[in-house]
């Protein structure tokens, strides 16, 4: 149920705190509608008030970490990437896109339940299209001249690269997080400026990518 009062608004996010604390505590196979209300201090019907099971408060943890995903996203869109050089949109991409990875809890676990979960396939395709086609239209913007196939695949590559290297990043701590993280931009370098000026690619048609 969409919680219409600030006392329900206020007991909804409390469920997702305590179900985000649980997955890093329990991981996603331990975890119950049981164990997070008894966490929580109330009965499990409290719970299925708001929520009718697990999936369905995953489901609204993945809506969450989405949006604030997309909140990052729209910032860094809506800043002058024409005048910006690739080292310094990359430094922004990864401040903004790692900052939305440290904040969310039991992150690890919930991205495997997106990705594992039938009921919850359609939040991690939502992510991947939202993010991928943001960033064909941030590399046109920055000058990319690669045909519009190309962009795409250079588009998902930026994305599994940074998706799989940020999960490494949030268990870091300190110098050994730092030096990840540069070693991530480093490989976006070398994989974008390669390809950012190729207008003519061989052995790919020049045709929109699904």
């Amino acid at each position: 149920r969409e919680p219409v009062q600030q006392r329900a608004r206020e007991r909804a996010r409390q469920i997702l705190d305590v179900t985000g604390r649980l997955l890093e505590q329990v991981g996603l196979n331990d975890l119950t509608t049981i164990l997070i209300a008894k966490e929580l201090g109330v009965s499990v019907g409290s719970v299925y008030h708001y929520f009718p099971n697990k999936h369905a408060i995953l489901y609204a943890m993945g809506e969450q970490w989405l949006a604030s995903l997309t909140g990052r996203m729209d910032e860094l869109a809506a800043a002058d990437l024409e005048s910006m050089d690739l080292r310094g949109f990359l430094d922004e991409l990864i401040s903004r896109w790692l900052s939305v990875y440290r904040e969310q809890r039991g992150l690890l676990p919930l991205v495997q339940a997106m990705w594992g979960i039938p009921e919850l396939h359609e939040l991690d395709e939502r992510h991947d299209e939202f993010v991928i086609s943001h960033l064909v239209d941030m590399y046109r913007r920055l000058g990319f001249t690669t045909p519009p196939n190309e962009t795409n695949r250079l588009a998902r590559a930026t994305l599994e690269t940074c998706h799989a290297m940020m999960l490494v990043i949030v268990n870091q701590q300190g110098v050994r997080a730092e030096r990840t993280r540069e070693d991530l931009k480093n490989m976006l370098m070398v994989l974008l400026e390669t390809h950012r000026n190729d207008s003519r690619p061989a052995d790919l048609d020049d045709v929109e990518a699904p």
